[in-house]
C-alpha cells in the first residue's frame, strides 16, 4: 500500500472533561476516535501529482460533551482548508443517538451530547461530504435495531451534515487558497541514470544502480521523491 500521505493524531486530555489523569501515550480510545477521523477525512484528500504533499492534523479535544471524533472531522477539514490544501470535497461528521422502549417505540437524536451518549442506546457516528459518506461507526447496547431504525438515523444524519457543512462554508474568514508561503516548494525533474554519479555521488549511484537491475525484471522504471529537503526524483526515461 506504501507509505501514508495523511495522518490525523488525536489526543484527548483528561483536563477536557474535568478530571486529573495520566498523560502519557495515546490509549485505545484515541487510537479508535482518530482512526475513525483520518478515515473520514482521507478521501477528500488530493492525490500526490496534485498535491505532492505529505499532510498532518493534530486534534487536541480541549472540551468534550459530545461527539469529539465528529468535531475532529469537522475541525480538522477546516483546519485543511485554512493551511491551503485543496481538498476534493468539504467533510463533516455528526453523531446520532437513540432511545428505544420495550414497546418498540424509539426516537432518534441528532447530535447527541455526552449525557445522551451515556444514557441513550446508540451512538452512531456518520461523517462524509455533500456527496456520501465516507465513514462511520456504530456502538449499540441493546438488541432490536431495525432496518426503519437504521434508515432514519442515516436520513437524519444526511440532513445533520448538510447543515454542518453549510456552516462551515458559510465561516469567517474564508478558507486559503493558497500554501503558506513558508511550505516547502517541490520541484520534480528527470534525470539520466548515466548522470546520477554527479547529483548523489558515485557510491549511492553504483548501489541505485545494482538496485535497479534486480527490479528490472518487474519493473522498468524507477521514481524517487524531490524536494529541497534533499531528496529526488529519478526516471529511467531520459529527456534531453
Amino acid at each position: 500500500m506504501g507509505l501514508e500521505r495523511f495522518y490525523l493524531q488525536y489526543y484527548f486530555p483528561p483536563s477536557s472533561v474535568g478530571e486529573c489523569g495520566r498523560v502519557g501515550p495515546a490509549g485505545r480510545r484515541e487510537l479508535g476516535h482518530g482512526e475513525l477521523a483520518q478515515r473520514a477525512l482521507a478521501p477528500a484528500v488530493p492525490p500526490q501529482d496534485q498535491f505532492p504533499y505529505t499532510v498532518r492534523v493534530e486534534s487536541t479535544i480541549t472540551e468534550s460533551n459530545g461527539s469529539s471524533s465528529m468535531a475532529s472531522v469537522c475541525g480538522g477539514c477546516l483546519a485543511m482548508l485554512d493551511a491551503g490544501v485543496p481538498l476534493t470535497d468539504p467533510v463533516a461528521g455528526i453523531a446520532m443517538g437513540l432511545i428505544l422502549e420495550p414497546d418498540g417505540s424509539y426516537v432518534v437524536l441528532s447530535d447527541i451530547l455526552g449525557s445522551e451518549d451515556a444514557l441513550g442506546d446508540m451512538d452512531f457516528k456518520v461523517a462524509g461530504s455533500a456527496r456520501g459518506i465516507s465513514a462511520f461507526q456504530m456502538d449499540i447496547k441493546v438488541e432490536g435495531i431495525t432496518l426503519d431504525i437504521m434508515k432514519q438515523a442515516l436520513a437524519q444524519a444526511a440532513a445533520g451534515r448538510s447543515h454542518i457543512l453549510q456552516e462551515m462554508e458559510a465561516c469567517n474568514p474564508a478558507p486559503s487558497r493558497t500554501l503558506s508561503r513558508w511550505a516547502p516548494k517541490v520541484a520534480l525533474v528527470q534525470i539520466s541514470p548515466e548522470k546520477l554519479g554527479f547529483l548523489i555521488g558515485p557510491f549511492k549511484s553504483s548501489r541505485h544502480q545494482k538496485q535497479q537491475s534486480k527490479q528490472r525484471r518487474s519493473s522498468s522504471s524507477c521514481s524517487w521523491t524531490s524536494s529541497r529537503w534533499g531528496r529526488y526524483y529519478v526516471s529511467d526515461e531520459w529527456r534531453a
